[in-house]
Formats: C-alpha cells, structure tokens, sequence
C-alpha cells in the first residue's frame, strides 16, 4: 500500500547548540513524501523531499544566512531529500536507514522512534505515522560555516539533532 504524506499533519524540524550555551531550533515548512508497507502493513520504504528554502527559525536574517552558500544554497540545491533503504520494526519501535542528501552531498543516516500503525479516521481515511529522529554532523554535508568565539569554542556545534513526525494516508483512501 502506498502512503502519502498529509503536510498539514507533518514536520520536519533540527536543533543545534548556539554558543554553546543555549538551543536553537527550526523547521522547514514545506515537506512532500511517500512511504510504502507490505500487506502486513509493516512500513518497506520512506521517501521524503524537503523545501529547503522553507526552513523558519523564527528570525528573517538568520534564514536567509541560512539559504545562503556558507550554509544550503538554496539557489544550487532547492532540496534536501531521503531515501531509506532498509527499515526494521519491533512492535512500535522503528528503524530506517537511508540516504541524505544536502547541499549536494549523500550521506547515510539512521533515524530511530516510533510507528503508529494504520487507523481510520473520522472521513474513512487510513493514516498511520512515524516520529523519528537522528543526530548529524552538519560538516559531513559541507554545511562548514561557523565563527571563534572570543571566550573559546565556536558560535555553532557542529551535531544538529533532526526530528520527522510524519503522517500520512492511504493512497486508496484518499482518492
């Protein structure tokens, strides 16, 4: 069966330390996808497209930093995308692993969380869900950007952690 993303139900969001005392996180708006599960309905494949020009860190001038060549390139490399190519469940735990690419660099990530299996809603539609999450080194996608700080360390960290909640619904379903 073929799932599509509901993106009114979805969120793709990172978070990283900023001066190595605080937190900052954002999303991006705009996210597009697929899964696909077997006749047990146990989830087989995940693709996810992501905008990257949507990303919102709720302050303009550090977005568009961020849509910049020190960081995306947003005008190079419009999107971030994954393609999973393994998944494994036990019970509501879940595995994917599968491939990133941003800024134009392919790198294997393992996202780890929970499945929310297959339910009806009130309109007859099948949705089921993921909420998954991994750990990254941004550098390993030349996103290198980064600034000394006068007291020692840097402006950024370099891990950034990446949180999916994803729903989705039947393709049959919603048609």
């Amino acid at each position: 069966m073929k799932w599509n993303i509901d993106v009114t139900h979805s969120q793709a969001e990172f978070a990283i330390k900023h001066m190595m005392i605080s937190t900052v996180r954002g999303r991006f708006k705009t996210l597009t996808g697929f899964g696909e599960s077997d006749a047990a309905g146990t989830l087989t494949t995940v693709s996810l497209d992501i905008d990257v020009a949507s990303i919102d860190t709720n302050q303009q001038q550090r977005d568009d930093h961020l849509r910049s060549a020190d960081f995306f390139d947003v005008a190079n490399n419009p999107l971030a995308t994954f393609r999973s190519t393994a998944i494994s469940q036990s019970g509501d735990d879940i595995t994917i692993t599968g491939h990133l690419t941003m800024k134009g660099v392919t790198k294997p990530v393992t996202l780890t969380g929970e499945y929310a299996s297959p339910v009806k809603d009130p309109w007859g539609n099948q949705r089921a869900a993921v909420n998954v999450s991994a750990t990254i080194n941004r550098k390993d996608w030349g996103l290198e950007w980064n600034t000394a700080l006068e007291t020692g360390g840097f402006l950024l960290s370099d891990d950034v952690k990446l949180a999916f909640e994803v729903q989705a619904v039947a393709e049959a379903a919603a048609a």
